[in-house]
């Protein structure tokens, strides 16, 4: 089982030629909604890989609560730990330009409610053997109180760094697998990292320091992280991006759920790589996150 204790949100999304600049107004050619929210699509993720999932967070009493959750409930995830509250659910508003990069603004709405108190029930309704996986589109203080009650309890958690906040670096460090982006790991380092031999380097040093395994996605270039002292690479599909909002939270599901499901790390790392280049073949966060089959059979 992974639970998954993060946000739901329901994306915005607009497509344009090019993303335009500060202050500039460029023309959309399309519009759509979509559910996403890292914690949710994270959770369909592991799900769509072939792990039973159980969703911790919450969502408005509005009208974007019940397609925010759709995907997840069709997919059978455990949503009984979901709350619902008076915020309204969180959004994201997403800009996706010509050649696939994105611009995302996030407004957490109901996701700054989920609570200690539900971090705490949900790690205590963990077994030995399960998987916890966060991010930082939550509250700080929840994320920690999750992450030291794991430690306590045994449990193996798993905890990506975005959206990058001040907090990050500190609570990388509670996690036993941390997965980041390139800016993000050098927010973790702490300094500036010109090249790939130097964030091996850096990988590494951290990893000496605290005996964490670290996993570093680097986009079309594949992926790089250590683990029990040796540093392992990995590399996606080449392919023509349609749109990689989905992408790195494709990655940390099926990094999750491949590592619940006994595959040694070298595999789940090559398997996770090959499903977040999937998902940037088509547009939205969840609907563009590929079922194990589609993943399995270009590993």
């Amino acid at each position: 089982m992974i639970t998954v204790l993060g946000s739901i949100n329901m994306d915005l999304i607009a497509t344009t030629e090019r993303l335009p600049q500060p202050g500039e107004t460029v023309a959309g050619s399309n519009f759509a909604t979509a559910a996403g929210g890292k914690g949710a699509n994270q959770a369909l993720a592991a799900c769509r890989a072939g792990s039973a999932v159980h969703m911790v967070g919450a969502v408005g009493e509005d009208g974007f609560a019940a397609p925010a959750l759709a995907l997840l409930d069709d997919a059978k995830v455990d949503l009984s730990a979901v709350a619902h509250v008076t915020d309204p659910t969180g959004t994201a508003l997403i800009l996706v330009g010509g050649t696939g990069e994105n611009m995302i603004a996030v407004v957490a709405g109901a996701n700054g409610t989920v609570s200690t108190a539900q971090a705490e029930a949900a790690v205590e309704a963990m077994k030995t053997g399960d998987i916890l996986m966060l991010q930082l589109e939550i509250p700080a203080e929840t994320v920690e109180t999750a992450l030291n009650a794991a430690r306590a309890k045994g449990i193996q958690t798993v905890i990506n760094t975005a959206p990058l906040t001040g907090d990050a670096a500190r609570l990388a460090r509670l996690a036993d697998i941390v997965v980041a982006n390139e800016t993000e790991f050098e927010l973790l380092a702490g300094s500036p990292i010109p090249d790939a031999a130097a964030r091996q380097e850096m990988l590494k040093k951290l990893h000496a320091e605290t005996g964490q395994t670290y996993v570093v996605t680097l986009g079309g270039d594949g992926v790089v992280a250590i683990r029990d002292g040796e540093v392992i690479a990995a590399e996606g599909l080449k392919i023509e991006p349609v749109d990689t909002v989905g992408a790195g939270d494709t990655f940390c599901g099926y990094l999750a759920a491949s590592l619940e499901q006994g595959l040694d790390f070298a595999k789940a790392l090559r398997r996770a790589a090959v499903a977040g280049s999937l998902a940037c073949l088509s547009r939205g966060a969840q609907p563009s996150i590929p079922p194990a089959g589609a993943v399995d059979a270009r590993v």
